[in-house]
């Protein structure tokens, strides 16, 4: 049975870190009348036949015939308010994927959306799209950055019909989207996993250095938790290895880490990390920095001034040469913090491979700041 299948090949996915962490990652399954795509805020790993969101093909195919406003917040909502109008009839309050439209679009039986960090090391680099052509040649596609919703899903269709027309009907099965992900089609969930493997294996081929997580701690310097707690309001973890303590050693070296890869990034570990100076702590003093060695004005002076830049508080903070500390108004929302922190970590020395790092532009990371859709979503993931 095909739901079986979806659910096994979400499963499959979704349990897999290599590909798909917290929420993020889509599937979805569609015969003639009827696409079976995964609901907003729901997980993967824990895939069942109620995950997915029953959606008229033939209403989403309407969707393609109207002009909608210009104005993205607006735009949004009239887009969503179709979206839900387009479920079947009896599935109540669930809410279809925001990349529904997408999943319509492509021609297969299955079609699988994740994150995979070795992948995006690809996608979120300088050299992203040549590197793609040259591993892929014409069996992809590649997606300049964009905001996800609508705005994608539009770009996609025009990239599909012109790959189509210079085919002469063939529909490509990859697509690799900058600075967000890679969706994989076929018909059938071998093809899709054939797929993924030979896209892990081309891109893996290129890689000339792999993150160092060992010699990890998560013992917090008591000082700072504690001032961060204050200042948070909620909880606080912390983590050091010896990658991280490359990446504080100086602002410099942080740089590769310093803004947002990915929409996911941003919903669960923020799209602007603070970097802590220290007052100017010496290098090798990571072990155990004592209260003496904390400024406890200077840190409350840099996280006001990081603030009122950004208007947002910091999910992640980074403080020279001790290590880094994930915030959160729960457990689970500073896990998922240090989690996704970590992932951007992976994509970032990844990315050395294909010419350095490339984040999100300002307008994409304001947009996913603002967008309702992922407020949505991170409420939901929370739970």
């Amino acid at each position: 049975m095909s739901m079986e299948k979806l659910v096994d090949i979400s499963r499959y996915y979704g349990k897999n870190s290599d590909y798909v962490i917290a929420g993020g990652g889509n599937t979805s399954f569609k015969d003639a009348e009827t696409l079976y795509v995964k609901g907003s805020g729901t997980a993967l790993a824990d895939a069942s036949p109620e995950t997915f969101v029953r959606m008229d093909r033939k209403a989403l195919a309407k969707m393609w015939e109207k002009s909608y406003p210009r104005e993205s917040a607006e735009r949004e909502k009239v887009v969503l308010s179709d979206l839900l109008a387009a479920r079947m009839p009896g599935e109540g309050q669930k809410r279809p994927s925001v990349e529904t439209m997408l999943h319509d679009l492509l021609p297969y039986d299955y079609v699988v959306h994740t994150h995979p960090a070795l992948v995006n090391g690809l996608t979120c680099s300088q050299q992203g799209e040549s590197a793609m052509k040259e591993l892929f040649g014409e069996e992809a596609i590649w997606i300049p950055s964009t905001n996800p919703g609508y705005v994608l899903s539009l770009t996609v269709k025009k990239a599909l019909e012109e790959y189509m027309r210079a085919k002469h009907g063939k529909a490509v099965s990859i697509i690799f989207l900058q600075n967000h992900g890679v969706f994989a089609g076929s018909d059938s969930t071998e093809g899709i996993k054939a797929i993924y493997r030979d896209i892990v294996k081309k891109i893996e081929a290129k890689i000339k250095r792999r993150p160092d997580f060992s010699a990890e701690t998560s013992a917090a310097p008591a000082a700072y938790t504690a001032v961060l707690a204050k200042l948070s309001g909620g909880h606080v973890a912390f983590l050091c290895n010896n990658e991280i303590s490359r990446l504080v050693k100086d602002r410099a070296s942080f740089h590769p880490v310093s803004s947002a890869f990915s929409p996911d990034h941003i919903v669960y570990a923020g799209s602007d990390p603070l970097f802590y100076e220290n007052g100017g702590a010496s290098p090798g003093s990571t072990a155990s920095p004592g209260s003496a060695s904390l400024d406890e004005a200077a840190l409350q002076k840099a996280w006001k001034s990081h603030t009122e830049k950004t208007g947002l508080q910091p999910k992640i903070v980074a403080v020279r040469n001790v290590g880094i500390f994930g915030l959160g108004s729960t457990e689970k929302a500073t896990g998922l913090a240090i989690e996704l922190f970590t992932d951007a970590i992976k994509v970032a020395v990844y990315s050395a491979s294909f010419g350095g790092p490339l984040f999100m532009s300002r307008e994409q990371i304001d947009f996913i700041n603002g967008w309702e859709v992922e407020a949505f979503r991170s409420k939901v993931s929370m739970k």
